[in-house]
């Protein structure tokens, strides 16, 4: 009987501490050397306070051994890969939203120790006050990283074509307009040999510049090909090319994460704020949460598909009664309308796996008018 009760005490004991372990709630601030943490126990009393360096031999050292704890981290440059490394180690990890952290985004007492012991003691009682927030894949990351080198290109030769631009006007000259892939030449010929001498340093990095964008578009449709197939279903509405097809793939990640497609224009910020008050509904702006990018690339196929150019569609004929409804804003209202049906109608495809049906609404009222004659 002896040795039966001494078991059991070194069995209760053993899931004591178990238990006590699984109840550490850690937060900690991210910086980008060095990040600041706290650890709670289950009570919330404070166990330890420190120190880590912002790298992966930091963070296995610090957490590495440690058994399974939830740890409360906000979003910023390091977190993608925090959260992976963390998670990959047992830990609940959650990932804070600062808009939502009010406590620590608008506290008058802000530096790094008290704002990791807020994101501990925010997490320890409800981790769903902190609105977490998903990462996509390490592999979707890599993939989107070339999306970025290719925006980062295009917003350099941006700047680089408007200084040459300037140049030349201060000079009494104007550079021809070209489209974007043929940026390289700016009717350098038509030029004054003067002045082309002058701009020969821009004209030519524009033009390098031109060929690197023209080798990211090869490698992104490669990418969307080989590792991506199901972006083949995507620029079946007119507007979308590869280059959206796979940035809403890579951004989303999980097609499953949304209960329903209507939740996608949300999570890119496509939605109104909202701030009600009784009778009170004021229209209000987008939220622009989310990924500002891919929010940038539905709002251009939403200028495609509005446009002469943009084949004719329930979605197009939808947009242009909204633009039709009168007021300064009419049109970018009805930009901004059709980039958030554009992201519903994307994930709808990506999910189902439909053949695009462009005009599906038109023609059952027209089925239904001849059913009723």
């Amino acid at each position: 009987m002896k040795k039966r009760s001494s078991s059991q005490k070194i069995q209760k004991a053993r899931v004591k501490t178990k238990r006590a372990q699984e109840s550490v709630t850690i937060g900690m601030d991210l910086g980008d050397r060095t990040s600041r943490y706290c650890m709670l126990g289950s009570e919330g009393e404070s166990l330890r306070e420190g120190q880590v360096q912002t790298s992966k031999a930091g963070m296995l050292e610090a957490f590495g051994s440690l058994g399974r704890a939830r740890i409360a981290i906000e979003v910023g440059t390091h977190s993608p890969w925090v959260s992976r490394l963390l998670g990959s180690f047992g830990h609940e990890i959650v990932v804070a939203n600062p808009r939502q952290v009010k406590l620590i985004t608008e506290s008058s007492r802000k530096d790094d120790r008290l704002d990791a012991q807020t994101l501990a003691r925010l997490a320890r009682i409800d981790p769903q006050l902190l609105r977490p927030i998903q990462h996509r894949s390490e592999t979707a990351q890599t993939a989107l990283t070339v999306i970025r080198v290719r925006a980062a290109l295009i917003g350099v030769g941006t700047s680089l074509v408007n200084t040459a631009r300037g140049l030349a006007k201060a000079m009494g000259e104007r550079l021809p307009k070209c489209d974007a892939d043929q940026r390289g030449v700016l009717g350098a010929e038509s030029m004054p040999a003067k002045l082309r001498q002058l701009l020969e340093p821009l004209l030519k990095e524009v033009e390098s510049l031109t060929e690197k964008i023209k080798d990211s578009d090869r490698e992104i449709e490669q990418i969307a090909r080989k590792d991506y197939p199901e972006t083949a279903l995507l620029p079946q509405v007119g507007g979308v090319g590869p280059l959206i097809a796979l940035t809403f793939v890579l951004t989303v990640d999980d097609k499953t994460r949304f209960q329903k497609s209507r939740d996608v224009g949300c999570y890119i910020g496509l939605r109104p704020r909202r701030s009600d008050s009784g009778q009170r509904q004021p229209q209000l702006r987008i939220t622009k949460e989310g990924d500002p990018y891919l929010r940038t690339m539905l709002v251009q196929g939403a200028h495609y598909i509005l446009s002469r150019r943009g084949p004719d569609t329930d979605l197009k004929r939808w947009g242009l009664r909204l633009a039709e409804r009168g007021g300064k804003r009419a049109k970018k209202k009805a930009v901004v309308a059709v980039a958030r049906k554009l992201s519903i109608l994307l994930h709808r495809l990506w999910v189902t796996g439909e053949v695009y049906e462009p005009l599906r609404n038109q023609n059952l009222r027209d089925l239904q008018k001849k059913s009723a004659a």
